[in-house]
């Protein structure tokens, strides 16, 4: 695994890139000299953690053969501001499931995505506590 980073412009924009050609714009907030012109750091993180959750709970669905037409997910977190680094205390993701899909084999496929698979949940959940929740949409 490869990224490469270059600055872009002002102080702190740079644009990160994969060996695959996929390009992100980061930036620092403007509290510090920032532009706004891209994700901060600590988003990429979240970032990570919903695609990498997203990706194993779909993959974890798909193999129990259950219907999930779409998967919306959105992530919320606090940091610890009052320590340096400020690093994230609670980190809650919940997870909007399309189809008629069997609760249990939902509830399976994420306690496997956040217990065993996802490796940016096992990495954060070392520093913060990672809440997961769900609701099925029929």
């Amino acid at each position: 695994m490869e990224i490469n980073l270059v600055r872009k412009s002002g102080k702190f924009n740079f644009e990160a890139e994969n060996t695959g050609g996929f390009k992100v714009e980061l930036d620092a907030k403007p509290a510090i000299g920032g532009e706004g012109k891209g994700f901060r750091p600590m988003e990429m993180l979240l970032i990570g953690l919903g695609g990498c959750s997203g990706i194993d709970m779909v993959n974890v669905l798909t193999k129990q053969k259950e219907p999930l037409n779409d998967v919306k997910i959105a992530i919320k977190a606090t940091r610890k501001d009052e320590e340096m680094p400020p690093i994230f205390d609670v980190i809650n993701i919940h997870f909007d499931l399309y189809g008629t899909l069997n609760v249990q084999k939902v509830e399976r496929a994420l306690s496997m995505t956040f217990d065993k698979y996802c490796s940016v949940s096992n990495i954060l959940e070392r520093s913060a506590t990672i809440n997961f929740t769900y609701t099925i949409h029929q």
